[in-house]
C-alpha cells in the first residue's frame, strides 16, 4: 500500500473507508427527513462562522480564496441535490431520497482533488504565503458550500413535491365526496 505523504498508511486507508460508507449509504433508499434539513447546515455554518471569527480578517487574497472555494462548493452542491433522486408515496407523503452514481463520483472525484490539493498546499503553503490553517479554512468553506447548497436545492424540490401531493389527495377527497352527495 502506498504511504500518503501527510498521514502514512491511515491517510490513505481512511478516506477510502469513508467513501465506501458513504457510497453504501447513499446507494439505498432512505427516508428524507424534510423538516430536519437545515440541522446540518445551521450547525456547520454556526462552527465555521466561530472557527473564523477565532482568527481575525483575513488578507485580501485570502479572502478572495475562500469566496471562491464557498461558491464552487455551492455550485457542486446544487449539482449533486439535482442528481438525487427524491421521490413521495402519494398515500403516505413519506418522502424518500436516494443518490445518483453520478453525484458519488462527483464527490470522490472532489476528495481526490482535495487530498491533492491538501498536500501540495502544505508542502508549498510558504511559497503561496498562507499558513496551514488558512489552506484548511478555505477546505472548510468549499465544505460548508457544497453541503448547505445540496440541502437547500433537495428541500425546494421535496418541498413541491409534498404540495403536489398534497394538493393531489385533497382534490381526490373533494371529487370522491363530491360523487358521494
Amino acid at each position: 500500500m502506498a504511504v500518503a505523504p501527510g498521514g502514512g498508511a491511515w491517510g490513505v486507508v481512511v478516506p477510502l473507508l469513508v467513501v465506501a460508507l458513504v457510497a453504501w449509504r447513499a446507494l439505498r433508499t432512505r427516508p428524507l427527513r424534510v423538516e430536519r434539513m437545515w440541522i446540518l447546515p445551521a450547525i456547520m455554518l454556526f462552527g465555521v462562522g466561530l472557527a473564523l471569527q477565532a482568527q481575525g480578517l483575513p488578507s485580501a487574497p485570502l479572502l478572495g480564496a475562500e469566496g471562491l472555494a464557498l461558491l464552487i462548493g455551492a455550485a457542486a452542491g446544487w449539482w449533486r441535490g439535482r442528481t438525487t433522486r427524491i421521490s413521495i408515496d402519494p398515500a403516505t407523503h413519506e418522502v424518500t431520497s436516494k443518490a445518483s452514481p453520478v453525484g458519488l463520483a462527483l464527490i470522490a472525484g472532489l476528495l481526490l482533488v482535495r487530498f491533492g490539493l491538501r498536500d501540495y498546499a502544505g508542502d508549498h503553503a510558504a511559497a503561496l504565503h498562507v499558513t496551514p490553517m488558512q489552506v484548511a479554512d478555505v477546505f472548510l468553506l468549499f465544505a460548508v458550500g457544497l453541503v448547505c447548497a445540496q440541502r437547500a436545492e433537495m428541500w425546494l424540490r421535496a418541498q413541491n413535491l409534498l404540495r403536489t401531493a398534497r394538493a393531489s389527495s385533497a382534490e381526490a377527497a373533494t371529487g370522491s365526496a363530491k360523487k358521494v352527495l
